[in-house]
């Protein structure tokens, strides 16, 4: 399965923006799994930066994980405030605690105008963007969290594999 639609300017990527090696996450910010690769992304962020793109869309799997779209709408609100990768790594930092009070929390630590955020997080517009990135995730086949493309390529298997892959490649 390949990735529809390519990643793009309405995006989250950090990293190598210019990067010829591309890593896309389908991810849930309630989900364990999401939260287990979350600390092995960062180790191949922190490894590879300089040499890697990564992108993050949302797939909350709502059903399962109660906050899982308030969360991916809170990062989305951080985004219009120029925070979205803090907030994003704030709630995967404390995945446990969360619910949507501890949400306006992360929120005050992250010192976001909190009227605006509050604001933010009723808006239209975030929601489409998170329902945008789970249709994308559904074209592109996505069929759990966290999954991930690699240069636009379904990778079949986890984020310990995907470092291992670029380990290898950069070797």
């Amino acid at each position: 399965m390949s990735l529809k639609p390519s990643v793009g300017k309405t995006d989250h990527a950090q990293g190598n923006l210019n990067s010829d090696l591309e890593i896309v996450e389908y991810g849930d910010y309630q989900c364990p799994y999401c939260g287990a690769a979350y600390p092995v992304l960062k180790e191949l962020m922190k490894e590879f930066g300089s040499r890697v793109k990564f992108v993050f869309r949302n797939f909350p799997l709502s059903e399962m994980h109660q906050y899982a779209r308030i969360a991916a709408i809170a990062a989305e609100a951080a985004n219009l405030q120029g925070k979205f990768w803090e907030m994003h790594d704030a709630i995967y930092e404390n995945q446990r605690e969360l619910n949507e009070n501890f949400l306006m929390t992360l929120a005050e630590q992250l010192k976001l105008n909190i009227p605006q955020f509050e604001k933010d997080l009723e808006s239209l517009k975030l929601a489409e963007k998170i329902d945008a990135d789970f249709e994308s995730g559904i074209m592109s086949g996505v069929n759990g969290t966290p999954s991930f493309f690699v240069n636009g390529k379904k990778f079949d298997g986890g984020a310990e594999d995907l470092l291992e892959l670029v380990r290898e490649n950069e070797a």
